[in-house]
């Protein structure tokens, strides 16, 4: 059977898994379209927990991105795996004590502030939405390459399967869905990475392959054979660092609050039945997250050494067929710059911005562009999101690897996709409507609203996902550095800092907000394209790690206006000490 038809197979399969679970699982009340009814095995929702926070970015892009940076990629590595520590320790048991649907819920209540709780949602929104972006750019990339569709065809496709599983099921639904989801995305991650650490080191585990000798005879490691090589060619050594050690400290330690204080990964906490099942579902899910994590940088070094050896001074006529199948979809460019027939692989700029197709073929049947400059040797560009998916193929791996592949990739992405819907959801459904503008609607009209709304979220992702800021994992790193900068102060100040009062919680978030977001639409969108340059970044951060300013920016901003304005009231003390200490103040 051929790879494209098993393709259609897996993923039509995964499908057919995901919506019947949707139906089995029909969320029947507000409770259980929010938390699951609070009935969750902590066993289960660890797993749901590792499905809904490693996104497309951790299964197709973060191996991408380490295979192209190399060392400076650690930074999603120690700021991903450290910030869920983070909210394990520090936030998920308190918030779970707190007992309500939602993060706007929390601080709404904690704020005794309408206001807060407004504020709240609208940074929910602002951070779910640019981190839905990556993930229905992720789907689209499976879809393009995988059932040879357009990447705009692919979103849709995804964002009707996510209509009907998150919109029918609600949270009850989505946890069971994204159980099976991680089940799928965890055995298609590691089946083709144990296949390559065999090919490449002939030792099974990829964790131990990635330091271990090539099996060429040379005794040469992995890592210095890929360090050689990439010298070779022109670029800097796989582990040399190549950022600045602030911005390396400022990206990790943004992506790691801002991992605690994402709403749709600290929402699955209020699904278990008690307390103690938030912490020993946080450990699960540390368990299940960390197969992953501790295999992803094999993967992206094997890719980076399997692409070179595929394509580098190989001719174009005779290249691999992965090759021509990603360059029609647009996704891989080869550039034939000295007529040779050649590909040439080395460093330096392949395009001036992004490769502006002409409709054209060349001598030799490559799509000609207008932009390639002519001043540098490289010939070819590789999309970075493509390299988990393409590495099956790359490495010669059986056509079932690279279906199995493709649905994985799509698990990973429709699970994240369908956690930040329904966080949407609940948050205008909920906070919006039932505790703020009709508090008096009935329970059936608020389970419509939410579904409404998750209908309406599903259309702008989809817009996002056709038209994302950038590739996956940096799209939502810049999620990241949103939540780290207006949400995880508000909420961690509301567990530890009973002194912190509404207004100087409103004014957090808001500053801190409206500081990164400033910064980052100022360095990353097209209307200020003049100054997108290191030259004039503040400090030397990067609109990546300009969350850890933002959240500074937000504590200060708190912690100032707090101190000359009313006190918090006793009763907010009181409920302060409730969520802390539970012998003294039982509920």
């Amino acid at each position: 059977m051929d790879t494209q038809t098993l393709t259609y197979i897996f993923v039509g399969l995964s499908f057919a898994l995901y919506i019947g679970i949707a139906i089995w699982s029909r969320a029947g009340s507000t409770s259980e379209f929010y938390v699951a009814g609070g009935h969750v095995h902590p066993v289960a929702n660890g797993m749901a927990t590792a499905a809904d926070w490693m996104s497309a970015a951790s299964f197709i892009s973060m191996a991408g991105i380490i295979a192209f940076a190399g060392y400076d990629a650690s930074v999603y590595l120690m700021g991903w795996t450290g910030g869920y520590v983070l909210l394990a320790l520090l936030l998920a048991p308190y918030l779970r004590k707190f007992g309500q649907f939602t993060v706007p819920d929390f601080i709404g209540e904690r704020y005794y502030s309408k206001l807060a709780r407004i504020v709240a949602v609208v940074c929910l929104i602002v951070i779910s939405f640019t981190y839905i972006a990556g993930q229905m750019r992720g789907v689209g990339v499976v879809f393009s390459r995988f059932l040879e569709l357009p990447i705009e065809w692919g979103v849709v496709i995804g964002m009707g399967i996510v209509f009907f599983y998150a919109v029918l099921g609600g949270m009850k639904g989505i946890t069971y869905t994204q159980v099976a989801q991680y089940c799928v995305l965890i055995f298609a991650y590691l089946v083709p990475a144990v296949f390559i650490s065999i090919l490449i080191t002939g030792n099974p585990v990829p964790q131990l392959g990635l330091g271990a000798a090539v099996a060429d005879g040379s005794g040469i490691s992995v890592l210095a054979k890929l360090d050689a090589t990439l010298v070779d060619l022109g670029f800097s050594a796989f582990t040399e660092a190549k950022k600045t050690k602030i911005d390396i400290f400022a990206i990790t330690l943004a992506l790691m609050v801002g991992t605690a204080g994402l709403p749709h990964v600290i929402v699955r906490f209020f699904t278990v039945p008690r307390v103690s099942d938030a912490r020993k579902s946080a450990g699960y899910a540390l368990v299940f997250i960390a197969l992953l994590y501790t295999t992803a940088p094999a993967v992206g070094a094997f890719a980076r050494l399997n692409f070179i050896d595929s394509v580098n001074e190989k001719s174009y006529a005779a290249a691999p067929a992965w090759v021509k199948t990603w360059e029609e979809i647009g996704l891989i460019t080869w550039v034939d710059k000295n007529q040779d027939g050649v590909i040439q692989y080395a460093a330096g700029a392949p395009f001036e911005g992004r490769a502006a197709y002409t409709g054209d073929t060349g001598l030799h049947g490559e799509r000609l562009v207008s932009n390639a400059p002519t001043t540098n040797e490289n010939e070819i560009i590789v999309d970075r999101d493509i390299m988990v998916l393409a590495n099956p193929e790359i490495a010669n791996l059986p056509g079932w690897v690279v279906a199995l592949v493709a649905a994985g990739g799509v698990a990973a992405a429709l699970s994240t996709a369908a956690g930040l819907l329904l966080v949407i959801s609940a948050s205008i459904s909920h906070d919006l409507l039932k505790k703020t503008f009709r508090p008096k609607i009935t329970e059936r009209g608020e389970l419509m609203a939410a579904r409404v709304s998750a209908a309406a979220a599903i259309v702008v992702a989809g817009y996002l996902g056709v038209n994302p800021p950038g590739f996956v994992a940096q799209v939502v790193a810049l999620a990241f550095g949103l939540a780290a900068s207006s949400l995880f102060p508000a909420i961690l100040m509301g567990i530890f800092f009973k002194d912190m009062n509404r207004e100087g919680a409103i004014a957090g978030m808001v500053s801190g907000l409206v500081f990164t977001l400033g910064y980052i639409v100022y360095f990353k969108s097209p209307w200020f394209g003049a100054v997108n340059s290191a030259d004039f970044w503040l400090f030397g951060i990067s609109p990546e790690g300009i969350g850890a300013v933002g959240m500074v920016v937000n504590f200060a901003a708190a912690i100032g206006v707090a101190r000359f304005t009313k006190a918090t009231p006793l009763s907010v003390r009181n409920l302060v000490d409730n969520i802390r200490m539970p012998k003294a103040f039982p509920r």
